[in-house]
């Protein structure tokens, strides 16, 4: 699956150039011209990086900046905006902002600044499926915005199950990969499933054979 960035910017003629360039990276981009729209669309789905326009036909950009980093604070914010003096970088870059780009800027240094956005995330062995976000570095697990609290084994399991995402997974093979079992009693498996469930994620039982995790 490729990488995908989100755009809020009310300037169309920019949200068509940004969406053009990094379709051509293969990089998938979906741009939004209102806080309205863009905030609807980050409830459904969490990009691996967001370009953020500041001054918005329906609010302010730092004040989404804000809310952001309040809600999902591994999420990678690059604002992209006209005020471009020292003293508008480091108000964004204070309020949270991961890099900022002044306008005008050209297509080379845009790319650049998000692959190296994405290569940062990658590094930190960040993991991101739905609204779930996972950061293997420091244990850290965030679903639609609120930190989980999972034990060692819980966060292994998690882990496994959002590198296999929407696949049928036996429960012979789920307690051979987390656990180290060759077959036996699976209802250690079946009470983790259940823990994480009350916290709200997905997992279909499939009878018979083992759990499908469906990312939302």
């Amino acid at each position: 699956m490729n990488e995908q960035v989100y755009l809020l910017e009310d300037d169309e003629s920019i949200c068509d150039l940004v969406q053009c360039t990094l379709d051509m990276h293969s990089i998938s981009c979906r741009t939004f011209t209102t806080v309205k729209a863009f905030s609807a669309a980050i409830e459904e789905h969490l990009p691996d990086v967001v370009l953020l326009d500041i001054m918005l036909s329906d609010g302010n950009g730092l004040e989404v900046l804000e809310r952001l980093k309040a809600r999902y604070p591994a999420l990678c914010v690059i604002m992209l905006s006209a005020l471009g003096k020292e003293t508008d970088k480091v108000k964004g870059l204070n309020a949270g902002a991961d890099d900022y780009i002044a306008k005008p800027f050209g297509v080379l240094e845009l790319i650049a600044r998000v692959n190296a956005a994405l290569r940062r995330i990658h590094k930190t062995n960040q993991l991101r499926t739905g609204q779930l976000v996972m950061n293997a570095e420091n244990m850290a697990v965030y679903y639609r915005g609120k930190e989980l609290d999972l034990s060692n084994k819980e966060f292994q399991l998690l882990r496994y199950f959002m590198l296999n995402e929407g696949k049928v997974l036996p429960r012979e093979t789920i307690l051979s990969d987390v656990w180290g079992y060759d077959g036996g009693e699976t209802r250690t498996l079946d009470n983790h499933v259940a823990r994480l469930r009350k916290l709200g994620l997905n997992f279909e039982t499939v009878f018979g054979v083992g759990y499908k995790f469906i990312a939302d």
